[in-house]
C-alpha cells in the first residue's frame, strides 16, 4: 500500500465519455499557485459575459485527484498542470481564478446549471460532450495501461479477459474496458471485471494493493504515477486513442467560448504554455493551435 503522499500523487481525473451527468459532489474553492502569466488582455476582457465578469472571479470546476494535470499535494494545496493553465487564462481575461473541486461525473452538469464559469478538468473532446457544452481543445492526451513492476500475470491491453482491471468512473477508459469486456464475452473468453472508482487516487490504490490486475488512465497520468511509485508500476505498450483535451464552457454564452481560445492561443504564442507544461513534465501533449469544438472521430 503507497504512503498517502504518493496516493495523493496518483490523482484521477479523465478523458472521459458521455455528457459528464451526475452529482457534482463539490468540496468547495481550492487555492493554487498561479504560473507567471502575461497579464489582462483587454481585447479578450471585454469578450467575457458581465455576469461571468462581474465578481473578478472565473470559476473553475475540477477534479483534483488526477496528477500530475489537477491534484492535491502534500501542502494541501490545488496544484497541477491544468490548474497553472486555468490561472494563466484567468489572467488573460482580467479575472481571479477560483477552483472549484468537484467529483468528475458531475462536473459538465454542474457548468451546464451555472455551477461553474468553466469546467478544467483533463476532458476528452467527444461527440457527446460536444452535445451538451462548447469544448476549447489545449492538450493531447491517449490512454495507457500500467500493471505492478514485472507485470506479474503478463497482462497486454489484447490479454485482459477474466482479469480486473481499474479505472475512474465516466471516463472514455471505462467505456474502452466496457467494449473489450463484451468482445470477451462473445469470443467465448471471460468478461474482464471493471473495478470503478470515483477518484484516480483509488484506482492506482487498487493496482498496488493488488485488488487489481491493471489500471487504465490518461497517458500523462499513467506516466506521472510509474514515476511516482518509486518503482512499483510499469507502463505497459504505448497509448493510444489520443485525443485533445478540452475546456468546457457552456453554450449560449455569447463570445465567451472565443475568449477562452484567444486566451489559449495567446498563452501558447507567447510562450508562457510550453512553460507550464514543461514544468509538468508533460510536453509531449502540447499543441501548436488551440480550436472551438473541434472535430471528433467518436
Amino acid at each position: 500500500m503507497l504512503a498517502l503522499p504518493i496516493v495523493l500523487l496518483l490523482a484521477a481525473g479523465c478523458g472521459a465519455t458521455g455528457n459528464g451527468s451526475g452529482d457534482t459532489g463539490s468540496a468547495g474553492g481550492t487555492s493554487s499557485t498561479a504560473a507567471s502569466g502575461p497579464g489582462k488582455n483587454a481585447t479578450l476582457a471585454a469578450m467575457v459575459p458581465a455576469d461571468v465578469a462581474k465578481d473578478g472571479k472565473l470559476t473553475i470546476g475540477t477534479d483534483t485527484t488526477y496528477a500530475p494535470n489537477e491534484f492535491v499535494d502534500d501542502n494541501n494545496k490545488t496544484v497541477g498542470m491544468d490548474i497553472d493553465l486555468g490561472d494563466a487564462i484567468a489572467q488573460e481575461l482580467g479575472l481571479t481564478a477560483d477552483f472549484q473541486a468537484a467529483s468528475f461525473d458531475g462536473i459538465l452538469a454542474g457548468l451546464s446549471a451555472g455551477k461553474f464559469e468553466l469546467a478544467m478538468s483533463s476532458f476528452s473532446v467527444n461527440a457527446d460532450r460536444l452535445q451538451t457544452v462548447d469544448m476549447v481543445s489545449y492538450f493531447t492526451a491517449g490512454t495507457s495501461m500500467a500493471v505492478l513492476k514485472g507485470n506479474p500475470a503478463g497482462l497486454s491491453l489484447d490479454s485482459l479477459c477474466g482479469h480486473t482491471v481499474a479505472v475512474q468512473k465516466g471516463t472514455t477508459q471505462s467505456d474502452d474496458l466496457a467494449t473489450r469486456s463484451a468482445t470477451c464475452t462473445q469470443g467465448g473468453k471471460g468478461p474482464i471485471t471493471i473495478s470503478e472508482f470515483q477518484a484516480q487516487t483509488d484506482v492506482a490504490l487498487a493496482l498496488t494493493s493488488k485488488r487489481a490486475d491493471a489500471m487504465l488512465a490518461d497517458s500523462p497520468v499513467v506516466d506521472y504515477a510509474v514515476k511516482q511509485t518509486n518503482g512499483q508500476l510499469e507502463k505497459v505498450g504505448a497509448s493510444y486513442a489520443n485525443a485533445p483535451y478540452g475546456i468546457g464552457v457552456a453554450k449560449n454564452k455569447g463570445d465567451f467560448a472565443k475568449a477562452v481560445q484567444g486566451a489559449v492561443q495567446a498563452l501558447i504564442d507567447d510562450g508562457s504554455y510550453k512553460k507550464i507544461l514543461d514544468k509538468w513534465g508533460v510536453g509531449a501533449g502540447a499543441v501548436a493551435k488551440s480550436e472551438l469544438n473541434p472535430a471528433t472521430s467518436s
